[in-house]
C-alpha cells in the first residue's frame, strides 16, 4: 500500500516527519499511530486521550464525528485514506481537534440528518482536501493572494513566481487531497485558506512553522467557526516547483486553470 506514496514529492512536505517515525511494512499502522499519539500527549477537545481504533469500533448509527468527540478514539481502516488522515492528526493536532469540535457541537445541535449545514459542509471540505496558504504580510502576499482569488494563475504563478519562495508556502492539510496525489493529475484542486504570518513565521523552522501554523488556525477557528465561503481554488500542481514544465503553456490550460466566473447582473 505505502509503497506508491512518492514520499520526496513537495506535496507531502507536511506529514513526511511523521511519516518517517512510523513502520511502514506491516499491514496495519494503527499500533504505530497510538505509540506517537501517546508520546505527544494528543487529546481530543473534551480532554480525552487521543487513540486510533479498527472501523469495526464504531457503533453502527453513530457519526465518525461524533465517536471522536464522545471517545476520543478515531475509527481507522487499513486504506491510503485513512493513512493519511492519522498523518495528518499528528502533524496538526490542534486543528483537527478543532475541526472535530466544530462537527461534534454541530450534530450535538441538529443531528446527523441529510444536510450537514454550513458549518459541517466547511469543517468535511477542510478536513478532506484543504491547503493552507500561508503569505507575507507586506504588499506582495497581498498581491498574491488578490490574484489566485481572482483566478489571474499567469500572473500569480509565472510573473510572481518567485514570491512563492519569500513570501508564500503552501502546506497540505487534507487527507483526501495527498490520496488523490498519490496518482497525481493536473485537474486535482484544494480548497485552499489563506493565512497572514509575520516575521516571526518566516524564521523559524520547518517544524516550527507547522507548530505555529497548527495553533494559528486552530484558534481562528475557535474563534470565527468555518463556511464553504472561506476557501479559494488552488490547482495544486501550478505551485511554482511542484510539477515539472510549468511554461506558459501549462498554465494556459483553461480545464484546469479555469478563468474566474463574472457575475450575472439581475
Amino acid at each position: 500500500m505505502f509503497s506508491t506514496i512518492d514520499w520526496p514529492r513537495p506535496w507531502y512536505d507536511s506529514v513526511r516527519a511523521a511519516a518517517a517515525l512510523l513502520a511502514l511494512d506491516g499491514d496495519s499502522v494503527i499500533a504505530g499511530f497510538n505509540a506517537q499519539a501517546t508520546a505527544r500527549g494528543l487529546r481530543n477537545h473534551a480532554g480525552l486521550p487521543l487513540s486510533f481504533v479498527p472501523q469495526s469500533a464504531l457503533p453502527d448509527g453513530t457519526a465518525y464525528e461524533e465517536h471522536i468527540g464522545a471517545t476520543g478514539c478515531v475509527p481507522t481502516r487499513d486504506n491510503l485514506h485513512d493513512f493519511f488522515n492519522g498523518l495528518v492528526w499528528l502533524s496538526f493536532p490542534l486543528i483537527k481537534r478543532q475541526l472535530n469540535a466544530l462537527q461534534a457541537a454541530q450534530i450535538a445541535l441538529a443531528g446527523v440528518g441529510k444536510s450537514r449545514g454550513p458549518a459541517r459542509d466547511g469543517a468535511t471540505i477542510f478536513d478532506e482536501n484543504a491547503a493552507l496558504l500561508v503569505v507575507r504580510d507586506c504588499a506582495a502576499g497581498a498581491a498574491l493572494v488578490q490574484a489566485l482569488r481572482g483566478h489571474r494563475w499567469s500572473y500569480a504563478f509565472v510573473e510572481q513566481r518567485a514570491c512563492f519562495d519569500a513570501d508564500a508556502q503552501v502546506w497540505l492539510f487534507g487527507h483526501a487531497l495527498m490520496e488523490k496525489l498519490v496518482a497525481p493529475r493536473k485537474a486535482i484542486t484544494a480548497h485552499t485558506r489563506v493565512v497572514v504570518a509575520g516575521e516571526d513565521f518566516f524564521g523559524l523552522d520547518h517544524d516550527g512553522r507547522r507548530a505555529w501554523l497548527d495553533a494559528r488556525v486552530a484558534r481562528d477557528l475557535a474563534a470565527h467557526g468555518l463556511s464553504t465561503a472561506d476557501f479559494t481554488p488552488l490547482p495544486v500542481l501550478g505551485i511554482p516547483g511542484w510539477w515539472p514544465d510549468q511554461d506558459q503553456q501549462f498554465y494556459d490550460d483553461a480545464t484546469v486553470f479555469r478563468p474566474k466566473r463574472q457575475a450575472v447582473a439581475p
